[in-house]
């Protein structure tokens, strides 16, 4: 995997104004917390790992690489770092997984004998629905 430690000290964090309502104190606290990470500088992170973040986070990374996280659910400035920390780590992680292999599986031939008397069945009923042929 990966250094945690190592990672957080690569995130930028940003405080911003939070929006919707809240009052007098909403306008004059900046709570709400923007955390950026570039993945294409990170240290951290070997190519193979960086390759897999491209492929499986690339509609919320910008052009330059760089993943954007908002949090603003706490008042807490502090509760809404840990907050985003947390998310993106467990993001980052689920990224770097490797994506098992399908294995096609062989059709059981009770399977496919099965359909193919059902098939017969239908059939026949069609059939026996027809108007007689009376020449």
């Amino acid at each position: 995997m990966f250094n945690e430690e190592l990672l957080i000290q690569e995130f930028n964090f940003k405080a911003v104004r939070s929006s919707g309502s809240g009052g007098q104190h909403v306008n004059k606290v900046s709570s709400k917390i923007e955390l950026t990470f570039n993945v294409l500088e990170s240290l951290v992170l070997n190519e193979e790992q960086k390759k897999r973040i491209f492929n499986k986070l690339n509609s919320r990374l910008t052009k330059k690489g760089v993943l954007i996280l908002q949090c603003g659910e706490s008042r807490s400035q502090h509760r809404n770092k840990n907050l985003a920390v947390i998310r993106i780590i467990q993001l980052l992680k689920s990224a770097i997984i490797p994506q098992k292999k399908r294995v096609p599986t062989k059709i059981p031939k009770a399977v496919v004998v099965k359909r193919l008397k059902n098939k017969r069945i239908h059939s026949l009923r069609k059939t026996n629905r027809r108007k007689p042929d009376l020449d």
